[in-house]
């Protein structure tokens, strides 16, 4: 989750544009990070030491971690760490960004810096992820203060963001919420009674509907049928059901889901103290727009 909303910084920064980073996140997969950014995230380099280092290695026939050592910046030992280090998604990210142009590793370095300055972040969060520490990025982002129960809207928010890196992918930025205008034509939804009272809203164009559905099903989908919104309803169904059994265990409170529906036409105008958020995959937007 803190590699997504890094890239929704860099967004917010003016460092890369929305279709730089939609094209990088589609090669994540195949990006593996170099030694050097590995080693600018683990505090050992600066940028300026890295860019040295493969300035001399252009005149040497050395692999890069030796030139590094020769030139006095890590250790043999630093070296045999970094390489055996399983890389976090947002220095993955950095060196997409870094292979394709679009970012020097000097404005990697200082992005990176402030994003985790700016937000309180630690190595250690963007590895493990903790509850805590994703619920304060979220609090953070979104200011759900306005909004009655604020600290479930927090919860349920992390929660979908996790949901969806497990089920559907981690190649999506998530972008500021908005305001609700007018209807929606082909949505799923469903409401949650009990001890507290929630809906949410699926809403994308046909081709993204598709994709989502495509990656939750692990099929190949074409059409956007009966199916394909059984699917989407499905994500709701499971996401919901999740938080359901969280706050049973967490907060003693009682939740009924009803059952999910996919509406060819929604009112938008029943709903209040909602917002949107829209979640941008390299696929497309997918807005989830949760009412409590």
């Amino acid at each position: 989750m803190f590699t997504q909303f890094f890239g929704n910084y860099l967004l917010q920064q003016q460092l890369v544009s929305p279709e730089h980073l939609s094209e990088v996140l589609l090669t994540m997969k195949d990006t593996r990070p170099q030694i050097g950014m590995l080693a600018i995230n683990a505090g050992l380099m600066t940028a300026v030491q890295v860019e040295k280092a493969h300035y001399e290695q252009q005149k040497a026939d050395k692999r890069i971690g030796d030139v590094m050592v020769d030139m006095g910046y890590i250790s043999r030992a630093d070296v045999e760490k970094l390489l055996k280090t399983q890389p976090a998604g947002h220095i993955v990210l950095g060196q997409a960004l870094v292979n394709s142009g679009y970012m020097t590793t000097s404005q990697f370095e200082q992005a990176l810096n402030s994003y985790k300055t700016e937000n309180s972040i630690s190595d250690a969060d963007f590895s493990s992820e903790n509850d805590a520490s994703a619920q304060r990025l979220v609090r953070n982002f979104y200011n759900f203060n306005s909004i009655n129960g604020s600290g479930y809207m927090t919860g349920y928010v992390s929660l979908l963001f996790k949901n969806l890196i497990r089920f559907i992918g981690s190649d999506f930025t998530p972008m500021d919420a908005r305001a609700l205008m007018g209807a929606l034509s082909a949505c799923a939804a469903q409401r949650i009674e009990g001890g507290l009272h929630a809906l949410t809203i699926i809403d994308a164009d046909a081709s993204s509907m598709i994709e989502f559905a495509s990656r939750f099903t692990n099929e190949h989908l074409t059409a956007e049928d009966d199916y394909t919104h059984a699917c989407i309803s499905n994500f709701i169904n499971l996401h919901n059901g999740i938080f359901a059994g969280s706050m049973a265990n967490e907060e003693g409170l009682r939740l009924n889901l009803e059952s999910q529906r996919f509406y060819e036409r929604f009112d938008m105008s029943e709903l209040s103290n909602a917002c949107v958020i829209p979640v941008c995959f390299s696929f497309g937007t997918v807005n989830f727009i949760i009412s409590m």
